[in-house]
Order: structure tokens, then C-alpha cells, then sequence
């Protein structure tokens, strides 16, 4: 009895921290989203303002 005990406990605390795990992997995953989207953001807006830098002739 003791022993099934240990197996049924170890499984509960290996599915919670199976389940804290997807859970900061899906906000890793949203975070990482965001961050490339001002990135892609950024660097658009950055490449706008070098284009504007430039004398006109030399388009």
C-alpha cells in the first residue's frame, strides 16, 4: 500500500510540474511574440528614417 502511495504521489507532483512548465512555456512563447513584433516594428521604422537621411539624388 505504501508503495502504491509513492507511485501516486510522485505521478500528482510530476503532472504539476509538467503543468508549471506548459504554462511558462505558453507565456515564453507570447512574450517572445511580442518581442519580435517590435522588433520587426522597430526596424522598419528605423530603415524609414535612414531613407529619409539620404540626399535625393542618390536613390
Amino acid at each position: 500500500m505504501r508503495a502504491v502511495l509513492w507511485i501516486v504521489g510522485i505521478a500528482g507532483g510530476a503532472l504539476l510540474l509538467l503543468g508549471l512548465l506548459l504554462e511558462a512555456a505558453r507565456w515564453l512563447v507570447i512574450i517572445g511574440g511580442i518581442a519580435l513584433v517590435a522588433v520587426a516594428v522597430l526596424g522598419f521604422l528605423q530603415g524609414r528614417r535612414a531613407a529619409r537621411r539620404q540626399p535625393p539624388g542618390r536613390r
